[in-house]
């Protein structure tokens, strides 16, 4: 590590707003430890009605925030981004196309594309539909930050040519997300946002157990769900949960429900900021399964998997004494391997890694050419 640290700029979907997305935690927590290790950072967010009616974080300490209204908005910015040691683009970026072309054109350091939607981006981009990026423009980034693991990272590379492409997985800021003294007030809850394609697992692991349970009390808290969606009356439904109040809602739940988006389900690799988060707050977790978990948890012992209303069931009427074991070995685990420290040692020694190996390869270039 350099004396002086990176000046580094982000170009994001959100970090003043936690509505009804999982970027802005995301981005939050690494941020902030990317600050405390002494990087100078610039945050760029494009103004849309949708986050600025649910802003949550306005001033952000560890980082300047700044919005613009459209890719030529950057324009007021390029002497900064031309200044920065790294400009790193983010996944559904709205116009990411446009914004890529512009920071590939406009700045002199090192370009990294940060996708925090691995599978999903990449299938898109295959069909030729993605809206932020495009095939194209993969091998012209200088670094692919991939919050998949796995096979993604071979597929970044021989399918698309991606130049460097590595897994930086989502983190949890363990200063935030920490057991709370609250007592339990539900025996089964989930965090997130609607989305169709997790909503079957949501009826088969939470809305069909609360059915057969109906001594139990279960909660969904999350935006945007249909009015045809029908609750038991054991389910509790809250329409948004801010971050700074995650921890204490983790803590009030004597397990916590962890559910997959179908491509990540198909690509494995995936894990969730939420099942980091929750893991942090204490709380034990009953997942659904995909490949690679097993690699993050081990099964039965930090995590419980479930493929059917049977399996959460049955993890619903484990022992006290297991529950509160697996919810500890997996905090355990997480304060050891997925902290917002230890994200942002990873991508800084990434970033340094690409700044070394750009300075490098242009020196090898003027040299084939002297």
């Amino acid at each position: 590590m350099r004396k002086r640290g990176l000046r580094l700029a982000f170009l994001g979907l959100s970090l003043s707003s936690s509505w009804g997305n999982g970027h802005a935690t995301t981005y939050r927590a690494l941020l902030k430890a990317l600050h405390a290790r002494g990087h100078d950072i610039l945050f760029l967010e494009r103004e849309t009605p949708w986050y600025a009616a649910h802003r949550d974080l306005l001033k952000p300490g560890f980082c300047r925030l700044a919005l613009y209204g459209s890719p030529t908005g950057l324009r007021r910015y390029q002497s900064e981004l031309a200044a920065a040691d790294a400009v790193i683009v983010g996944s559904f970026v709205p116009d990411g196309i446009a914004i890529g072309e512009w920071v590939l054109a406009n700045t002199q350091g090192v370009t990294a594309f940060y996708d925090i939607d691995t599978p999903a981006t990449l299938a898109s981009v295959e069909t030729d539909s993605c809206e932020y990026l495009t095939a194209e423009q993969i091998p012209r980034y200088d670094l692919y930050l991939s919050f998949s693991s796995g096979p993604m990272l071979h597929r970044l590379k021989s399918r698309f040519g991606a130049r460097r492409a590595t897994a930086l997985y989502c983190s949890v800021d363990p200063d935030l997300y920490r057991p709370q003294p609250t007592a339990p007030r539900w025996d089964l809850g989930y965090l997130g946002t609607y989305s169709r394609d997790r909503q079957p697992a949501l009826e088969r692991l939470l809305l069909e157990p609360a059915c057969r349970m109906r001594q139990l009390r279960f909660v969904v808290a999350g935006a945007q769900y249909p009015p045809n969606v029908r609750w038991p009356a054991n389910v509790d439904h809250i329409a948004h949960i801010a971050p700074a109040r995650h921890a204490g809602f983790y803590s009030s739940l004597r397990w916590a429900l962890n559910l997959t988006r179908a491509e990540m389900i198909r690509a494995g690799h995936s894990p969730s900021v939420r099942l980091f988060e929750a893991a942090a707050s204490g709380a034990p977790i009953i997942t659904d399964c995909w490949p690679g978990l097993e690699e993050l948890f081990r099964p039965n012992a930090e995590i419980v998997a479930a493929a059917g209303t049977g399996d959460v069931m049955a993890a619903l009427a484990l022992p006290e004494l297991q529950r509160k074991l697996i919810a500890s070995s997996a905090r355990r685990r997480v304060l050891a391997q997925h902290t917002s420290r230890r994200r942002a040692m990873e991508i800084e020694r990434h970033l340094l890694a690409t700044i070394q190996g750009v300075v490098m390869d242009s020196e090898d270039s003027v040299a084939q050419h002297a």
